[in-house]
């Protein structure tokens, strides 16, 4: 599955953790997910991760660098801080279950 990638060159903190929102939501019927990971890992080294954590083989990654953006709370304002988000989309039949069933 990993091409140029050792698994003992593999970071795990590449990936912080998983985006559960509406449109993320609806990126899971397309086979797409969303992750939070770290704004200087690159797209082969995120590939890796991904394959290696969950056991999936990984299509195509898309990834962003979101901005930072003002927050208020009251009369303080702030700044939400800046990420890098990355979707990936998973071939046929690989699934990640994001969401814990309770027994």
């Amino acid at each position: 599955m990993i091409n140029s990638l050792d698994f003992n060159d593999i970071d795990m903190n590449i990936i912080k953790y998983p985006i559960i929102t509406d449109k993320a939501t609806r990126l899971l019927a397309n086979n797409q997910y969303s992750f939070v990971v770290s704004p200087k890992s690159d797209k082969p080294s995120i590939k890796a991760a991904i394959e290696y954590l969950f056991n999936v083989k990984v299509i195509k990654i898309n990834t962003a660098h979101l901005p930072k953006k003002k927050k208020r709370i009251g009369q303080y304002m702030g700044w939400k801080s800046h990420y890098k988000k990355a979707i990936v989309t998973l071939s046929e039949g690989d699934t990640i279950n994001l969401f814990a069933e309770e027994n």
